[in-house]
């Protein structure tokens, strides 16, 4: 383990149990590089700066042993923005091995291939992943932000724009983070409060990192910056769950008498005010059926979460070769009940074409090929031999996960 400082390597160390600390090499990276020369896989997670990074992997190529694989574990930013101009044996043995933090609790591994990556690195990343570190491997495209993070991001980022509506109309934070949790299949979270464990901060550089790197077109490109009240929030560094005191969308404030009290920002009215119970009178407790319901609560939930299905339907095969990757990413990574495919067979697709239509948006593409083809969902066969829908229409084996 290099870090800049030693003390940096410390407090790295602070993090691994003290019976495991004895199989760590440490060191600096100006100081003791040449020390990877005796490792197979090199794993870069320093800072998301680009220019940062292909400095490290310039001095990587020039140390590291013939035989060696190197990889980076960037959140977003595109492999070829990296290996732009680097040396082919570099190209050919490196790949992005994407961590979702905290990485030995989350399942999720995304596996990015460049376009001169060989086939030999890919399946022993793939192999090592599944059987040494007991991770549901995911098989991405070099696009901007990946599977996971492209479509949960976009639910963030979509989702503060799009709850503004219901906001000025009096509905709470509270209960736009209650609707947008069990009720169809989500964390406790919601969105406020994902954000608050996520950090404005990092949020604020995956939408610049998007608004560079999308695709023109993009629907995306509508919510890549803040809205003003966050955008102020962010600026006097009231961040989520790391800003103590300061907090995000909530905090919890200590008393003099020693007790605690949960507040929350309102955004309406730029003030802290205590919390408030969500009104989830009337919502149905059928997986998903709020989205369906005329309701405030309902229309709500379909603007904010049916477009993220909706998105992620238009995604494919732009960012992963098949659904069964987009909905594992999504499951593993965000800890969706059902991923975007499996939560539009559970809705039933046909009636979310229906709603579509009606509102005269554009067709997502897996939508259009499904309504193209001879089956009326996306999955289909026993759950031991599941087949699912491709982008050319065939039907392919769901392959098995770990």
């Amino acid at each position: 383990m290099l870090d800049l400082t030693p003390e940096a390597v410390e407090r790295g160390l602070e993090q691994v149990d003290d019976e495991h600390r004895h199989l760590i090499d440490t060191g600096t990276i100006d100081g003791d590089l040449d020390k990877i020369a005796a490792y197979d896989w090199v794993c870069e997670a320093v800072v998301e700066d680009l220019d940062i990074k292909r400095d490290l992997f310039s001095r990587v190529e020039e140390v590291r042993s013939p035989g060696s694989v190197v990889s980076s574990n960037t959140s977003g930013i595109p492999l070829r923005s990296i290996l732009d101009g680097m040396p082919d044996r570099l190209r050919a043995d490196m790949a992005i091995t994407h961590f979702f933090n905290p990485v030995r609790v989350m399942k999720l591994f995304e596996l990015v291939p460049g376009s001169d990556t060989s086939p030999d690195v890919i399946e022993a990343f793939a192999r090592f992943g599944e059987t040494s570190l007991s991770k549901g491997v995911v098989r991405a495209k070099d696009t901007v932000n990946f599977i996971g993070n492209r479509i949960g991001c976009f639910f963030m980022l979509a989702g503060l724009h799009r709850a503004k509506p219901y906001l000025e109309s009096g509905m709470s934070q509270e209960t736009i983070d209650a609707v947008l949790g069990q009720p169809i299949g989500l964390p406790p979270t919601g969105l406020y409060g994902l954000i608050d464990l996520i950090g404005l901060d990092v949020m604020d550089l995956v939408g610049k990192n998007l608004a560079v790197n999308l695709p023109p077109g993009d629907p995306g490109h509508r919510f890549t910056s803040f809205p003003a009240a966050e955008q102020g929030m962010l600026e006097r560094g009231q961040l989520g769950r790391k800003s103590r005191q300061l907090g995000g969308f909530s905090r919890v404030r200590k008393e003099p008498d020693g007790s605690k009290t949960k507040e929350t920002f309102d955004l309406r009215t730029q003030e802290w005010r205590a919390v408030q119970p969500p009104d989830l009178d009337g919502v149905s407790t059928d997986l998903g059926g709020v989205l369906f319901q005329d309701t405030e609560q309902g229309r709500m939930a379909w603007d904010i979460f049916g477009g993220a299905l909706c998105y992620a339907a238009d995604l494919v095969p732009e960012i992963a070769d098949d659904i069964a990757n987009v909905d594992n990413a999504i499951r593993w990574g965000f800890n969706w009940q059902l991923g975007p495919f499996e939560m539009l067979d559970h809705l039933g697709p046909d009636r979310v074409l229906e709603r579509v239509e009606q509102q005269g948006l554009a067709v997502p593409t897996m939508l259009a090929v499904l309504a193209d083809s001879d089956v009326d969902t996306f999955y289909s066969g026993p759950t031991d031999d599941r087949l699912m829908l491709m982008p050319d229409r065939s039907l392919a084996p769901v392959p098995p996960t770990a």
